[in-house]
């Protein structure tokens, strides 16, 4: 008997087993990051309910916001430390303790606020430990294409948690949007019965470099959200302790190394600056058309609907070209799209709305082009032992982008900050704000252009080996 070819074919069984996983994989990362944007369009409702402020009220979001993206990074992390099968089982667990404890104690804001926290500490292990799978159990081809309906069903999530948001809250009771990530809860035994028993590697986690990190995001979002300069000076003090505590500990929460790769230092900066606009944009746009047009909540979300589904479509075409045409063509096209949509967007403020609908679903489609292809090239470019914190971080990036740069955006708002002739297809005062501000964040996105052609120029290194 070969034992070669045993080998092989106990390999070949073990990696059919793990393909089945494919749709739980994509089922959870639906329920997760739907659960990013669902709460936002009932805030209004539970401010009302609990006789709130606007900055009270936005707690309910940005709890979330800060314990998801800090808990993508300690996942990914662990996932360096412990087997995902066990990992994946403990996240969806408290995911889903979290959404029961938020609906039985709705009535007491205070436990309203922990619920999410709980949910978001929970839910971080979704998107984190699935990036990780990917690339850890799949090859460069299977990877491309996974890569493209994962983000695509994460675009059409973010996009959809307004609308189903909005609906739940009207006509029922904005508690039961706690209850909406539970059906997570069916995957956990497919996942025990599917995914490996890995035997990883022995290590600890950096309990107080955590910590500071987590000072350092949640005393900027302070400061963004609030405008309070302490909130910064504390931001940046975390930091530079941070700073000092990795390069100091024996195993630090994220390795210092990590920082000397300078295109994953990109891929982060781009990822910010991209995730942030987009995010900021789908905060602007509701505003917009119910201030300009004066549309309803209902109207709005059939409106930017179409844009939300044309991602579930266009993730898959995404992933595909990634695998053909390379990670770098697909990243110039994304953000192409993206930009020529938003100077459409910024040019028609007061005039078709049909037209605005339209240049959404092209932004939609170019930021389903953007996630694929930049997530693939933070695989190819991290080596395999730095993959699970690697991911963690660039998620945790992406997720507070949103809530730094919606902050800015909000207050750019406002403060009315923007409200003078600039773009030069705009005349109506009333539009001067919402042209200006689309135009501002159109030149960003073309500046990410000009920055990833700059670090990454033509060629992604490929230094990923592959799954065995």
């Amino acid at each position: 008997m070969n034992p070669g070819a045993s080998g092989n074919s106990h390999a070949a069984v073990h990696h059919a087993e793990i393909k089945k996983s494919v749709i739980w994989i994509y089922f959870v990362i639906f329920f997760a990051i739907l659960n990013e944007s669902v709460f936002n369009v009932s805030t209004p409702n539970i401010a009302e309910q609990f006789q709130l402020n606007a900055s009270q009220v936005s707690w309910v979001v940005t709890i979330f916001l800060i314990v998801f993206g800090m808990g993508t990074v300690i996942f990914g992390k662990l996932s360096d430390m412990f087997s995902i099968k066990r990992l994946i089982t403990i996240g969806i667990g408290v995911y889903s303790v979290g959404s029961v404890l938020g609906f039985a104690l709705q009535s007491w804001y205070p436990a309203v606020i922990l619920s999410r926290a709980v949910q978001g500490a929970g839910g971080a292990a979704i998107p984190a430990l699935v990036f990780v799978m990917v690339a850890r159990f799949f090859s460069q081809e299977e990877r491309g294409k996974m890569f493209g309906i994962i983000t695509s069903i994460a675009s059409f999530a973010v996009g959809i948690g307004p609308v189903l948001g909005g609906y739940i809250s009207g006509s029922f009771h904005w508690a039961y949007l706690f209850l909406i990530p539970l059906p997570v809860v069916v995957a956990i035994p497919f996942f025990r019965k599917l995914l490996p028993d890995e035997d990883r590697g022995a290590g600890s986690l950096d309990i107080r470099g955590a910590a500071l990190l987590g000072v350092v995001i949640t005393t900027l979002v302070l400061f963004t959200s609030a405008g309070n300069w302490l909130y910064l000076v504390g931001a940046l003090a975390a930091l530079v302790a941070f700073i000092v505590h990795i390069r100091r500990a024996k195993e630090p929460f994220i390795e210092p190394a990590l920082f000397k790769n300078p295109l994953y230092r990109s891929a982060l900066v781009i990822g910010f600056l991209i995730f942030g606009t987009v995010i900021s944009i789908m905060f602007v746009i509701p505003l917009m058309l119910r201030d300009i047009y004066g549309l309803q909540t209902d109207q709005i979300g059939l409106l930017m609907f179409p844009g939300a589904f044309s991602a579930v479509i266009f993730g898959g075409i995404a992933g595909r070209l990634t695998v053909k045409k390379g990670s770098h063509f697909v990243v110039y096209l994304g953000l192409g799209l993206v930009a020529l949509s938003l100077l459409m967007q910024s040019s028609a403020v007061g005039l078709w709305v049909w037209y605005l609908g339209e240049a959404l679903i092209m932004m939609y489609i170019g930021f389903s082009f953007v996630q694929t292809a930049l997530t693939e090239s933070v695989t190819q470019i991290l080596p395999m032992e730095q993959i699970g914190v690697g991911m963690g971080l660039f998620n945790m990036t992406s997720i507070i982008s949103g809530a730094v740069v919606t902050a800015l955006v909000a207050k750019l708002m406002e403060k009315k900050l923007l409200a003078f002739p600039l773009h030069p297809l705009l005349s109506d005062s009333q539009s001067f704000v919402y042209g200006n501000l689309i135009l501002l964040l159109a030149c960003v996105v073309m500046g990410s252009v000009v920055y990833y052609f700059l670090s990454f120029g033509k060629q992604v290194p490929r230094t990923v080996s592959e799954p065995v």
